[in-house]
C-alpha cells in the first residue's frame, strides 16, 4: 500500500497536495497540517457490473402500495432539531447530503448525532471524505464522551467504503 502526504486546515476541513500559507476554503493563516494517507490500488478490471458475483441482490421498481413502511424504520439522532428536518429521524438505508459554509458546524452536528446513536445502541460507522482520524478526534475530544462500539474511517474511494462496511 502506499501512502503520500496531504495537507488539511485545521479550522474547515480543506484538502489540498501541498502546504499553504492561508486557506482558501476559510481564509485562516498558517492552519495547514501534514497527514500521511494510505492509497489504494484499483483492482483490475474493477468496472465491471454491480450486480456481478454472489452478493447480486434483485432489484426491481415498486409501487406505492407494495412498499411496507414501520415505525422502527426511523432512528432518532438525540439532537430535535435535526430528527424534525429529517421528517422524524433519520431513516435506515438513506443518503442524506448535509452542505453549507465551512465552519457552521456540518461535521460537529453529524459527530454528535454519530454519538447519540451508538449510545442508543446502534453500530455506527462515521465516514469522513474530508477530515483526518486525528480532525475528527480533535473535535470528539472537544464535544465529551463516546462509546467505543462508534467507528471512524476517513476514505473517499466508495468501493474501498464497501468492502469496509461488509
Amino acid at each position: 500500500m502506499k501512502s503520500k502526504s496531504v495537507f488539511f486546515c485545521q479550522n474547515c476541513g480543506y484538502e489540498s497536495s501541498k502546504w499553504m500559507g492561508q486557506c482558501p476554503g476559510c481564509r485562516a493563516w498558517n492552519s495547514f497540517v501534514e497527514e500521511t494517507v494510505n492509497i489504494t490500488a484499483k483492482k483490475a478490471g474493477s468496472g465491471g457490473s454491480r450486480r456481478e458475483g454472489s452478493g447480486a441482490r434483485d432489484i426491481a421498481p415498486k409501487s406505492l402500495k407494495e412498499i411496507e413502511m414501520r415505525e422502527d424504520d426511523r432512528y432518532d439522532t438525540g439532537i430535535p432539531e435535526l430528527n424534525r428536518v429529517l421528517g422524524g429521524g433519520l431513516v435506515r438505508g438513506s443518503l442524506i447530503l448535509v452542505g453549507g459554509d465551512p465552519g457552521i458546524g456540518k461535521s460537529t452536528l453529524l459527530l454528535q448525532a454519530a454519538g447519540n446513536l451508538s449510545s442508543g445502541g446502534h453500530p455506527v460507522l462515521y465516514v469522513s471524505g474530508e477530515e483526518s482520524l486525528k480532525q475528527i478526534k480533535l473535535r470528539a475530544l472537544r464535544i465529551g464522551d463516546f462509546k467505543d462500539d462508534l467507528k471512524f474511517l476517513c476514505e473517499t474511494d466508495l468501493e474501498t467504503i464497501e468492502e469496509v462496511i461488509k
